[in-house]
């Protein structure tokens, strides 16, 4: 059981969201950044969906009322009653203990995983939390959260690699996406534009969509709306104004604006952890590339759920003229 003390900015639980419900109007929702997320499950471990605490910029204080083992993914300073601790390991906390989670010097997203999981009772599936919705709400100082069972021995002092630990510090990065299915809503010059350009993410962004600001994306004579149609998670809209939207955990499930893409799903976690002010850029790419760059984002995290239950190993080798993280079982 642990006891929030002190809340700074939204903190929520998540897992890997609601499956099958999108054809009832209900957002898949789920951690944004699902590649942090996942790690920080299988450092203390449990499975990569497990609920979990999701902190946006600045994390809480938390009060421990029985002992636990926890983990924090983020760039971010971790004290233990005091006491610095490294994120990316999994602790000890025994009952009273107070952990205090700084702000995150890069990237928006810090994860916060206790072994055992949190125990919520499921909503539709899931225990994400949709507030809008209902599903759940921000969690606020005084909550108390009961946590899964789990035998802790053993699941203390794992500890990621810092050269297998996400950088979010890029003021800018460039994401792939496939183009469509509304191209015939944009000339090939809005089209040309919107893979050459730097878009800015935008103060208005959240957790349903990042608004961004560049140069206008045109549309063609058929204009910006549409019929109203599915949409996706990381779907790419182009409203009237010409400045794109992309779509994200929290997003609607049909939308009547004009469709120029949509960003591919091994790149989300990337995109997720752009701060405003920060700037991206689009690069087309191939369903079979995309479908390439999953499985290879897919596989990395498998080798570093083996390689933190001890099952495989990790080595630094010079390939070429680059060097690269390869796993040995």
């Amino acid at each position: 059981m642990i006891e929030l003390i002190s809340v700074p900015s939204l903190l929520t639980i998540q897992d890997s969201g609601r499956k099958g419900y999108r054809k009832l109007g209900v957002p898949t929702s789920g951690y944004m950044d699902d590649y942090s997320a996942r790690i920080a499950n299988y450092l203390v471990g449990n499975s990569g969906d497990a609920p979990l605490l999701e902190f946006l910029l600045m994390g809480p204080t938390i009060r421990f009322n029985a002992s636990a083992v926890f983990a924090i993914a983020g760039d971010v300073e971790v004290r233990l009653n005091g006491v610095p601790v490294e994120p990316w390991t999994s602790h000890w906390a025994k009952r009273g203990d107070i952990l205090e989670v700084g702000a995150l010097r890069s990237g928006l997203y810090g994860y916060i995983a206790f072994a055992g999981g949190i125990k919520c009772k499921p909503l539709l599936g899931s225990c994400s939390t949709y507030a809008k919705a209902g599903l759940g709400r921000p969690l606020k100082a005084g909550d108390v959260l009961n946590l899964g069972y789990a035998i802790l021995t053993g699941r203390e002092g794992k500890r990621l690699p810092e050269e297998l630990r996400p950088d979010y510090s890029a003021q800018e990065i460039t994401v792939g996406v496939i183009l469509g299915p509304d191209l015939e809503h944009f000339t090939e010059e809005g089209v040309s534009t919107f893979l050459s350009e730097a878009y800015t993410v935008t103060p208005e962004s959240d957790r349903m969509g990042y608004r961004l600001d560049g140069k206008t994306i045109e549309h063609s004579e058929k204009g910006a709306g549409i019929v109203t149609s599915p949409l996706v998670p990381c779907s790419v809209q182009v409203p009237p104004n010409g400045k794109p939207i992309v779509m994200m955990r929290d997003a609607q499930t049909t939308g009547g604006y004009s469709k120029i893409g949509v960003v591919i799903s091994a790149h989300r976690h990337r995109l997720a952890q752009l701060r405003p002010g920060f700037r991206v850029r689009f690069r087309e790419v191939s369903v079979e590339e995309a479908r390439k760059e999953l499985l290879r984002k897919e596989k990395t995290l498998e080798a570093i759920r083996l390689l933190l239950e001890g099952k495989m190993r990790a080595y630094r080798m010079k390939i070429g003229e680059e060097e690269e993280i390869v796993f040995v079982g």
